[in-house]
């Protein structure tokens, strides 16, 4: 069990990889394995048979996962920050380090 700040939904951008540089949602979180998967990023082309006699099977892209230290947060501004935790009206809300804003 991973311990990330990264929610669903996050806007993230590639650190390492060959999709270094490209940016995209978290469409899943896995914290179990500490794996993303990035809207648009790591495509992998799986194929796929045909499920009844009406459809076609072939060859489809899918995103594949990353692990959780290769994406980093993008905060309003556009930059990558570090993600952090406070206290703001007796509620727990996220901040961007970096910016100091809430997220």
């Amino acid at each position: 069990m991973i311990n990330t700040k990264l929610k669903k939904n996050d806007l993230v951008k590639i650190l390492t990889g060959k999709d270094k540089g490209k940016t995209g949602r978290v469409l899943v979180l896995d914290r179990a394995k500490g794996r993303v998967i990035v809207e648009g990023c790591n495509m992998k082309k799986k194929t796929v048979r045909p499920k009844s006699s009406q459809e076609k099977g072939g060859i489809i892209e899918i995103e594949g996962p990353l692990d959780v230290s290769n994406v980093m947060l993008i905060d309003g501004k556009g930059d990558t920050t570090r993600i952090g935790y406070r206290f703001e009206k007796d509620a727990k809300v996220r901040f961007a380090k970096k910016s100091g804003e809430v997220i």
